[in-house]
């Protein structure tokens, strides 16, 4: 049994991850900013499957929120086997006429969030000289596109944070993966008119990443970048 921390994990994407490890029986650390979804999901995933499942409703947008959170993570575990920085948040928007704050939201959110929240927990991963951390980079991380913006800085800074902590961990034993997803089917589309056939789903994802964890302590998968069949959107 691995203990699992996974943000953003209430919906979407950080749900799938949080189901792929609970059908294995993983001990789940779950983190999400809102208390009710995080309830909600929380009490789901321990009905479908034979489960603990720690959780706690945290902000990680916020800095002494997340190293707050992080913390109290260490004073009830002795071990992180695998965290998954997956909370973000998308807005569109255009560099030149985004309201003004955005760049510091989405910085804050899709990238702070990971770092601040790595940096506390590593202490643990030092200790026991393993572990593996994914961060939940983008398609946005790869390529500039229209209506972009801020998401698209902040996820290119991600995927920055991501290539140094993979080179700089490697001769603790430590891995680091890079997520790099095109669009998946979640609540977010419901609504946009695209048909649910086109997209990937958040399964899809999810089965990426709990695979990439299961190899030998002798291979590192870098990057796992995943699109729908017919391409990007």
């Amino acid at each position: 049994m691995k203990n699992v921390v996974i943000t953003g994990a209430s919906t979407g994407l950080g749900y799938a991850i949080a189901s792929a490890f609970a059908r294995e029986g993983n001990q789940l650390i779950l983190i999400s900013k809102t208390p009710s979804k995080l309830a909600a999901a929380t009490e789901r995933l321990q009905k479908e499957n034979t489960v603990n499942i720690t959780s706690y409703a945290a902000d990680l947008s916020d800095k002494k929120a997340t190293i707050d959170v992080g913390k109290q993570i260490l004073k009830e575990f002795n071990k992180i086997d695998i965290l998954v920085n997956n909370a973000g948040s998308y807005v569109p928007g255009a560099i030149y006429n985004e309201p003004d704050g955005q760049i510091e939201f989405m910085i804050n959110t899709n990238l702070y969030s990971a770092y601040h929240l790595t940096r506390t927990l590593m202490p643990a991963f030092e200790k026991q000289s393993s572990g593996h951390i994914f961060n939940m980079c983008s398609i946005a991380s790869l390529q500039a596109y229209a209506n972009g913006g801020s998401y698209s800085i902040s996820k290119f800074a991600l995927a920055g944070f991501t290539k140094n902590l993979r080179e700089e961990l490697k001769p603790l034993g430590i891995k680091v993966t890079g997520v790099y997803p095109g669009a998946a089917y979640t609540d977010s589309w419901k609504g946009s008119g695209v048909e649910e056939s086109r997209l990937m789903t958040a399964d899809d994802v999810a089965e990426m990443i709990f695979s990439a964890s299961k190899l030998s302590v002798q291979a590192c998968v870098e990057e796992i970048v995943l699109r729908p069949q017919l391409g990007d959107l």
